[in-house]
Order: structure tokens, then C-alpha cells, then sequence
């Protein structure tokens, strides 16, 4: 594809006290080769000054005169789901035709984002999933049996309530056309926390968008600590099954 064919591509990634990992991962997601790609940081008020570090970065990118990165602050940390929400709404405002979801822990690999594009231009799907439960995908070999246990079973319960055929229904790497997501109405999603994962994609196949899935191996973190709590956690369970008996 030539580089002026290209479609616009918006990556947004929430951050909360990234501020060891946001300037790798910038540099990483801007090095990538799409031209036209735009790195969208939102970010909770990260008292560890994740927000100025952003800031000072998109300056620095932003600084050739085009607008390759830029940083949307919000006033309080209110879950995962509400922060992509902000930025894939104020993508689609900014005329992006896909928007990815990436953490900024350095989990999802960056390399495998012209991949999941060209997914969906091949197959004119809404959703491409990155997915660790597709053949050829895995899991950092440091996870231990427990979180690996945890994580299958989330997908498995998840699936079987919903009846959906995404093996990686909890995924965070995944690319959306804008159609998908205007169709979905991001405003109309209650769930806050990493649920968020899936009823949105639980919502975007029930609205008649075709889900694909491609292999990655999801890594460790690189620095910093994990955000999951026994709250997002519980709301994970709960929101399956809200979703499946809104069907009945």
C-alpha cells in the first residue's frame, strides 16, 4: 500500500504513572511504519508526572509541523474503560478511520499493529483482535500458573455466557474501524474497568461487525505495577452476565 493511500490510524493509550515506559513506547508506536499514524495519550492525572512527560513528548514529535502525537488529560482516574472511551471519542472527532487500543506497559507488540491493519483492509472486519488464544499466539513465559489459569478461565466463562466465538474476548490489543465504533455508541457502555474489553466487542459483533483474530505473544511488563484490583476483577464477572440477560 502506498503511503498516501494509507488510512488514518489513531492509537490511544491510557496511562496512570507509565512515566518509565511512555517514552520507549512513543518512540516504538511513532517509529512504526504508517504514515498515517497518530499516537493519542490519555491520561489520569498520573501523580508520578506520566501527563507532563506526555506533553513534552508530543512537543517533541509534534515539533516537524505535523501532528504525529497528542495528549488528552482527564481530571480523575474512573477505570480503564471510561479513559479509552475519552480517546477513542476524540479519535473519531479527529477523523481517524481505525483506532487501536495498546497499553502503555509495553505488553502488546507494537510491531504487530501494520499487521492488524491490514487484517482489516483484507477483510473488511470492524474488529481485529490481537489474540493470545489463536494458534500461534502466547503468553510471556513469566506469567505464573495462576494468572495463567485466571486468564483462561475469564475468556472461557466470558464466551460461554455471551456465546461469542472470540477466543480472546478480554483482549486490550485490538484495532476498530470507525464505523464499528460509532455503530457500538461508545457513550451507551457502562462498564468502567477491563470489562470494558469485552462488552464492547460482545456489543460490535451483536451489531453485525465480523471480528478476526490474529496471533501475538503478550508480554510482561516492563516496568511499573500492575492496575488490576479484586474491584475490576468482580466487575469482570458481573458484566457477562448483565450483558447476556439485557439479550433475553
Amino acid at each position: 500500500m502506498r503511503a498516501q493511500d494509507e488510512p488514518p490510524v489513531t492509537v490511544v493509550m491510557p496511562t496512570y504513572n507509565e512515566a518509565a515506559n511512555l517514552p520507549g513506547m512513543a518512540e516504538a508506536v511513532l517509529g512504526l511504519p504508517l504514515a498515517g499514524l497518530h499516537l493519542k495519550i490519555v491520561d489520569d492525572s498520573s501523580p508520578d508526572g506520566t501527563g507532563r512527560i506526555a506533553d513534552e513528548l508530543a512537543a517533541e514529535y509534534n515539533s516537524g509541523g505535523r501532528r504525529r502525537m497528542s495528549v488528552l488529560h482527564r481530571t480523575e482516574k474512573d477505570g480503564l474503560g471510561r479513559a479509552y472511551t475519552a480517546g477513542m471519542s476524540a479519535a473519531l472527532a479527529e477523523g481517524a478511520a481505525y483506532v487501536v487500543q495498546m497499553d502503555a506497559d509495553g505488553s502488546h507488540p507494537v510491531e504487530a499493529v501494520p499487521r492488524m491493519l491490514e487484517a482489516a483492509l483484507a477483510s473488511g472486519a470492524g474488529l481485529v483482535v490481537g489474540s493470545r488464544y489463536v494458534e500461534g499466539g502466547s503468553l510471556d513465559e513469566r506469567w505464573g500458573a495462576h494468572r495463567v489459569l485466571l486468564s483462561r478461565f475469564a475468556n472461557r466463562y466470558a464466551r460461554a455466557v455471551l456465546g461469542t466465538d472470540i477466543q480472546d474476548i478480554t483482549a486490550g490489543f485490538n484495532l476498530w474501524s470507525a464505523a464499528t465504533l460509532r455503530d457500538v455508541d461508545l457513550s451507551s457502555l457502562d462498564s468502567a474497568g477491563y470489562s470494558f474489553q469485552v462488552e464492547l466487542k460482545y456489543k460490535a459483533v451483536r451489531a453485525g461487525h465480523t471480528a478476526v483474530e490474529i496471533p501475538i505473544r503478550f508480554a510482561e511488563r516492563t516496568e511499573g505495577a500492575s492496575k488490576m484490583t479484586l474491584r475490576t476483577q468482580l466487575e469482570s464477572a458481573v458484566v457477562p452476565l448483565r450483558l447476556r440477560l439485557k439479550r433475553q
